[in-house]
């Protein structure tokens, strides 16, 4: 991505758009498939969902992990194997429940006993039975993660306490087959020792779980929430760590259960670092002593650059990518001798700042600006319909080159929905 033109790519396909490096990508999986041997890596499409992004770690050996009717859609089009296929969200429509078992997924991650009961119901009337996980909402609480997943009352799982107590809940269920358990406990986690910590949880509990029930262990999913480094401070994950401390707590638990599937998901520590942001400076200003790049990206395609779920606001990396090939206007200001900005967005709300007091050289209209890390995330969960603005372009490239890998939304694209 360092070698890309990038004057280029935004004329060929305009700006903004998120710009996916396909290397960067196969690099990743491959590293963490070859890393954990004994873990089979799901990629959660809710980080990414376009279809060119899953189709690169596909062909690297990335299994699919959906959460929706178009996640489901997407990775089976792409010819993923059933089996290869598992479906969580917490509150699953029964068309979602009913594609499941059409298709025979190889599982279900259920996360309520209601939901138990209706894919019961679905399968029977299929006349099939659906491999299920439960998802246990664990009574541990994970330490180390930027947002905890379990050890507290959550929407997502079971209780642990009452998976442990459902007694004869497989015999009230005949036409489910409860395979394994799934919890995930954190996200975005950065340490090492985390993950050991969880995973060594979570296959206890898996056992645990299996002599209360009666069941067979033919899956866990360990979750996962490896994460990246966004910010000033944070380090990257130490991939060889993990595989030094984790690789014997697997092949232990190999041992006692051969035949068992061991599952991680992994989501934006597969896409993230392979993303950038791709915006153009329309006009600089200066207010009060500070100096703005208002630009015409913003936080419609870029959300998680605001600082969701944070105390205080925090800039991902952004860089000056390339020199302006225009002069502005003739009201242009001349570029500035000052080296901290403010990078806004189009938006009529000042939340539209892509980062604040940001490390860059003098600035210009005409100026492209990335803001890289950006792979995961993006448009897909911000609020693209903001001033009607829409999706960006989405570009994948690989050693062929460039390629559009979305439209950017039209005028029209927005309009066309409506009924007045």
């Amino acid at each position: 991505m360092d070698d890309l033109n990038w004057r280029d790519l935004a004329e060929r396909f305009g700006t903004p758009a998120y710009v996916y490096d396909g290397d960067a990508l196969a690099r990743r999986v491959t590293a963490l498939r070859e890393a954990l041997p004994d873990l089979e890596v799901f990629f959660s499409l809710k980080s990414n969902p376009n279809p060119a992004v899953y189709g690169v770690l596909r062909s690297h050996g990335a299994r699919a992990e959906v959460s929706s009717l178009a996640e489901l859609t997407t990775v089976l089009a792409a010819g993923t194997p059933p089996e290869d296929v598992l479906f969580l969200g917490p509150g699953k429509s029964e068309g979602e429940l009913a594609a499941c078992v059409d298709h025979g997924l190889y599982a279900i991650v259920c996360e309520s006993f209601q939901e138990l009961a209706a894919i019961d119901r679905l399968a029977g009337g299929r006349g099939v039975r659906q491999r299920v996980m439960l998802r246990i909402n664990p009574a541990y609480s994970v330490s180390g993660s930027r947002l905890t997943m379990g050890g507290k009352p959550r929407q997502f799982g079971i209780d642990e306490a009452a998976v442990l107590a459902a007694g004869d809940l497989v015999e009230r269920h005949p036409h489910v087959d409860v395979v394994g358990v799934q919890a995930y406990l954190g996200t975005r986690i950065l340490d090492a020792d985390v993950v050991v910590g969880n995973t060594t949880y979570i296959l206890d509990l898996s056992e645990r779980v299996a002599t209360a029930l009666g069941i067979r262990l033919e899956a866990v999913d360990i979750g996962g929430g490896l994460g990246v480094p966004y910010f000033d401070g944070e380090e990257e994950f130490d991939l060889k760590a993990l595989r030094d401390k984790l690789t014997p707590l697997l092949a232990a638990f190999r041992a006692a259960h051969p035949d068992t599937r061991l599952i991680m998901e992994a989501g934006r520590y597969l896409t993230a670092d392979a993303g950038t942001y791709l915006m153009e400076v329309r006009y600089t200003k200066e207010s009060m002593g500070e100096w703005f790049a208002v630009t015409d990206g913003g936080t419609h395609h870029h959300m998680a650059a605001v600082g969701i779920g944070s105390f205080v606001k925090r800039n991902f990396p952004i860089e000056l990518l390339a020199r302006g090939g225009g002069d502005g206007g003739t009201d242009a200001p001349a570029v500035p001798a000052v080296d901290r900005w403010t990078v806004t967005g189009p938006l009529c709300t000042p939340n539209d700042t892509i980062g604040k007091k940001v490390a860059l050289p003098g600035l210009a209209p005409g100026d492209l600006l990335g803001v890289r890390r950006s792979g995961a995330y993006g448009p897909s969960a911000s609020p693209v319909l903001f001033l009607s603005h829409g999706y960006p372009a989405e570009v994948l490239v690989t050693e062929d080159g460039a390629r559009l890998v979305r439209d950017r939304d039209t005028t029209e694209d927005l309009l066309a929905k409506y009924r007045p």
